[in-house]
């Protein structure tokens, strides 16, 4: 079997993604401009979103779920009046209204969406029906009973109010969430339908839009050491999760996949942490008993 050719580069490259773009053409991009074997990222964002794409390479690839399950915020524009079959502004209209809310009547309608929701995703999604992205089935013009999921969300705010039709607003929430889901209930809460106009990932976990490179760039400095010095370390990934230091033998007993001895700090015992030595990760694991017993070990590439 041929080795997959690239470099063995890790790390975190932080791109705002631009609209129009799917977050894989992204990561195809990043991928080719780092000359990189391996590469993922955490959080897909629609085409015609845009904001924080958190790319991961090599080791950090193994990070991406702490990422995921992170907090993360959306900056966001509802469309009122028009019910969509995408729930966004690139797809079909199928339901108006006239009536437009107050202000006071929006504000008092996000409360319901606040917390522990149920959601239930969009006809055009990656959810799994039958086996099968329930966007395909749509595209072929299904309709689908998709199941309400629990999303946590932490915050909802309406943030502006341009005119009637529209209104600007920003959430706070964990994994798992559609934005579009959360405009077309809104509109149907509120009696007069609505769907996402505008949509941008503003952070997500220790990663902020503002921070993050563009498209142009990313072209103009492909293939060059400057590139590579945008990168930050794998271990942001693991921003969540407390630290261990441990010693050179519990290193090493680590990186060969075995129970290895870490410093005693502020983890209870069988809570998930990670261990480091000379302020690199080893491995991700379980503590237990002055060890950690490792579920990933990370395997130091050349930009390590």
């Amino acid at each position: 079997m041929a080795r997959k050719k690239g470099r063995d580069i890790s790390g975190w490259l932080i791109v705002d993604k631009p609209a129009g773009m799917t977050s894989t053409s992204v990561v195809n991009k990043v991928r080719w401009a780092l000359a990189a074997k391996k590469a993922g990222h955490a959080g897909t964002l629609d085409p015609e979103a845009t904001g924080v794409l958190a790319v991961a390479l090599g080791e950090a690839t193994k990070t991406v779920p702490y990422i995921t399950d992170a907090l993360k915020a959306y900056r966001f524009t509802v469309r009122l009046g028009q019910r969509t079959n995408t729930d966004d502004a690139e797809g079909e209209i199928t339901a108006e209204s006239a009536a437009r809310p107050s202000d006071d009547e929006i504000k008092e309608a996000l409360h319901g969406f606040v917390g522990e929701i149920m959601q239930v995703p969009p006809q055009f999604s990656a959810v799994k029906i039958d086996g099968e992205r329930a966007y395909k089935r749509a595209r072929d013009g299904e309709t689908m009973e998709i199941e309400a999921r629990p999303l946590w969300v932490e915050e909802l705010v309406m943030t502006g109010r341009p005119d009637a039709d529209h209104v600007e607003l920003e959430m706070t929430c964990g994994k798992g969430g559609y934005v579009r889901a959360i405009a077309r209930d809104l509109g149907e809460k509120l009696g007069c339908h609505g769907h996402v106009l505008r949509l941008r990932r503003i952070w997500s976990g220790p990663f902020e839009a503002e921070d993050g490179i563009g498209i142009e760039e990313i072209d103009a400095l492909a293939k060059t050491p400057e590139l590579d010095e945008k990168l930050l370390p794998l271990e942001v990934g693991l921003a969540e999760l407390p630290e261990l230091k441990c010693t050179a033998e519990g290193a090493a007993r680590l990186r060969n996949g075995n129970p290895g001895m870490v410093i005693p700090g502020d983890v209870d015992y069988g809570d998930e942490a990670w261990a480091s030595f000379d302020g690199q990760a080893v491995a991700v694991g379980v503590f237990k008993g002055g060890e950690l017993h490792p579920t990933r070990v990370f395997v130091r590439g050349e930009r390590d």
